[in-house]
């Protein structure tokens, strides 16, 4: 959707089309190199989603999940912000979660990587403050994609048929992007009826 908006997309991921593994730092330098200019728009929506008590977290898992839903976007932000200050443009678009404000059950990793990523937003927006760059946090509540495949038996969890399309997220970030210079939407909360 983004393409067909016109928006010419660079799409990162373990699987293409351009390869890079964002829990691995050294993977994050070299795509930066790859990409050279900063883009116009960043949007961090990597993520990586783990169910678990937290006595039943492994730790490599935790700290996995917490190098891709917090460090990737961290590494990505510090290394192509100074470019978009200097050109006086540029968007940050960050996908957050309702974990990144509700907490939930067996949410150890996520809720912590979600809230953490939220905090690293909200520093962001006011070290922006003033600048023509910007930065957009959307959050919104499950939505419909294959991080849910692998608990989709489990009890107690949202049914794939009540959660939000991940168009309704496309929407939110379309409706971001295209607001006028001078205007930010600082903040998205999407949830479903």
């Amino acid at each position: 959707m983004l393409a067909r908006a016109g928006v010419h997309v660079l799409a990162v991921s373990r699987s293409g089309p351009i390869v890079a593994d964002l829990t691995r730092p050294e993977e994050i330098d070299r795509l930066v190199e790859r990409i050279g200019n900063a883009p116009d728009f960043i949007i961090n929506m990597a993520g990586m989603f783990h169910l678990a008590r937290i006595e039943d977290t492994d730790p490599r898992a935790f700290d996995a999940l917490l190098a891709l839903n917090v460090g990737a976007p961290f590494r990505l932000i510090r290394a192509f912000l100074p470019a978009m200050r200097a050109r006086r443009s540029g968007h940050i678009v960050t996908i957050g979660s309702v974990a990144d404000h509700v907490a939930f059950p067996e949410n150890a990793a996520y809720s912590a990587s979600k809230y953490a990523v939220r905090g690293l937003h909200e520093v962001l927006r006011e070290e922006l403050r003033g600048s023509p760059v910007r930065a957009t946090l959307i959050s919104p509540a499950a939505v419909n994609t294959s991080l849910w495949d692998q608990y989709d038996a489990r009890p107690g969890l949202p049914e794939r048929a009540g959660m939000l399309s991940p168009l309704a997220v496309v929407d939110a970030i379309l409706f971001a992007l295209r607001q006028a210079p001078g205007v930010s939407i600082d903040e998205i909360r999407l949830s479903h009826t």
